[in-house]
Parts: C-alpha cells; sequence; structure tokens
C-alpha cells in the first residue's frame, strides 16, 4: 500500500506541475498590447494575412479534398473578407472567427 500511495502522490504533483505549466504559456501569450486581438495565436489570427497571401493558404487547406474548385472559392472568398486561412487542412477554425462564423442558407459552414 505504501507503494500505492507514493504513485498517487507523485502522479498529483505531475498533473499539477503540467496544469502550472499550461497556464504559464497561456499568460504568456496575453500583454497589454495584444489584449485588444484575443484572436491572435501563434500561426496567424483574424486580420494576419495580406490579400495576395490567401491563394497560396488556400491552396495548401484545399490541397486534399476532392472538391478542390468550390473549396478553393469559397476559402479566397473567406479569406479575402477575413485576412485569415484557418492552418491545416481542415478543422481549427476557432482562429479564425471571422471565417468560422459565416454559414450557408442551411446553417452549415461557408469557408472550408
Amino acid at each position: 500500500m505504501a507503494l500505492a500511495g507514493r504513485l498517487l502522490v507523485l502522479f498529483t504533483i505531475a498533473l499539477l506541475a503540467i496544469s502550472i505549466a499550461e497556464h504559464k504559456v497561456l499568460a504568456k501569450g496575453s500583454n497589454s498590447e495584444h489584449d485588444d486581438n484575443v484572436y491572435q495565436v501563434s500561426k496567424g489570427g483574424q486580420g494576419s494575412l495580406k490579400s495576395y497571401q490567401c491563394s497560396p493558404k488556400c491552396a495548401y487547406r484545399c490541397s486534399q479534398t476532392q472538391y478542390k474548385k468550390p473549396c478553393l472559392f469559397f476559402c479566397n472568398k473567406c479569406c479575402n473578407a477575413c485576412l485569415c486561412v484557418p492552418s491545416g487542412l481542415y478543422g481549427n477554425k476557432g482562429e479564425c472567427p471571422c471565417y468560422n462564423s459565416w454559414k450557408t442558407k442551411r446553417g452549415g459552414p461557408k469557408c472550408p
């Protein structure tokens, strides 16, 4: 039982250390000069692109889809309005709230 108790204490300390480290990382990114842009993330963020950067970013984002033409059309349309394309091939739309908030008439996402 003593060994199990020690393991439990070590596990608890490890979780606490991870929690503190995550808190420090999140707090480190929020200084007073960027508080007005809460959507800024390490890989970009709302308004982080210039309009000429949309095409290559969308080409990468749509590179793996079988619906390349509509993906590129809507991605570029959304990027030109929001000046942001989420990182990766799919998902990560929280990085670009404007991009994420556009919906179709049926309520689905407009931006890929």
